[in-house]
């Protein structure tokens, strides 16, 4: 699936539970006269964005915490790779990303089951998974203990699939 269209169709169609269809709308766009065509992503419920990023946020995050790991954790020119990967783990885990992270994500989650995508270390990729509708509202039940250890903008759509399946009352 190369072009966005097939991804959002795939993911609004194809994945997304039964109870959420025609109200999460998945949007990502690159802005022609920007440097490398950089852009954006968000997750929309009912028109309004849960989620949402850019690159220029990402990549300050993934910059700021590359510094950081050099000066003092990483200092040695072997270990600028993985501070690299550090930074964009963090930033990731910070709810930034940009539109190609949001495209590589839902790669990783349309090539592996259910129950990988619930425990990626990807924290986009488990947002798909919990809107997916291969989830049944059980095992959705148990993830309950889980959802307590997850990042906040991740359990943000917890909340929004068990309100919608009818399994949590709206606050």
């Amino acid at each position: 699936m190369s072009n966005w269209s097939g991804i959002r169709n795939k993911l609004e169609n194809d994945y997304l539970c039964p109870a959420l269809r025609g109200h999460i709308q998945y949007f990502a766009t690159s802005y022609s006269k920007s440097a490398d065509h950089e852009g954006r992503a968000a997750i929309r419920m009912d028109g309004v964005e849960v989620l949402r990023s850019n690159y220029f946020t990402y990549f300050e995050n993934v910059w700021t915490k590359f510094h950081h790991l050099r000066s003092t954790t990483l200092k040695d020119c072997d270990s600028a790779k993985e501070a690299i990967n550090q930074a964009h783990a963090f930033a990731l885990e910070q709810g930034t990303f940009d539109q190609k992270v949001f495209y590589e994500a839902f790669g990783i989650f349309d090539n592996q089951s259910i129950e990988k995508s619930l425990v990626s270390e990807n924290p986009l990729v488990r947002i798909f998974a919990l809107l997916d509708r291969r989830l049944g509202k059980r095992r959705l039940l148990a993830l309950e203990e889980s959802m307590e250890q997850e990042l906040d903008w991740v359990r943000a759509f917890y909340v929004i699939r068990m309100q919608a399946e009818g399994l949590m009352e709206k606050e």
